[in-house]
């Protein structure tokens, strides 16, 4: 009886060529979303405003750019600013504030600094 060999099979190198292509897209994706600033923790529906724990300082007429969802990816100005009903012009890491959305957000939404 003579022994036969089984050959080794070899994965396609075109399966780790595409992960490679698709890790630079998603960190090329994430660079431009901005800075990350903050995350969304409440929404007021009928008045359009949008609770942000803040992760980094922020101003008024800082552009900002609001990510989540399937569907929601918006970038506008911050046009007023509240911390406990009291206008503010600025706001710090850890701070909580409320802020006038131009579109409908939800919990757990990403803010950035564009």
């Amino acid at each position: 009886m003579s022994k036969i060999k089984k050959s080794a099979k070899k994965k396609p190198a075109t399966k780790k060529t595409a992960k490679k292509i698709v890790r630079k897209v998603i960190s090329k994706n994430k660079s431009s979303e901005g800075k990350p600033v903050g995350r969304i923790i409440h929404y007021f529906s009928d008045i359009s405003v949008a609770v942000v724990n803040l992760t980094a300082p922020i101003k008024i007429g800082d552009e900002i750019r609001i990510i989540g969802g399937k569907e929601t990816d918006f970038e506008q100005k911050i046009s007023s600013m509240q911390i406990e009903r009291e206008g503010v012009k600025s706001a710090k890491k850890g701070d909580s504030v409320g802020m006038k959305v131009e579109q409908k957000v939800h919990e757990g939404y990403k803010v950035y600094r564009v």
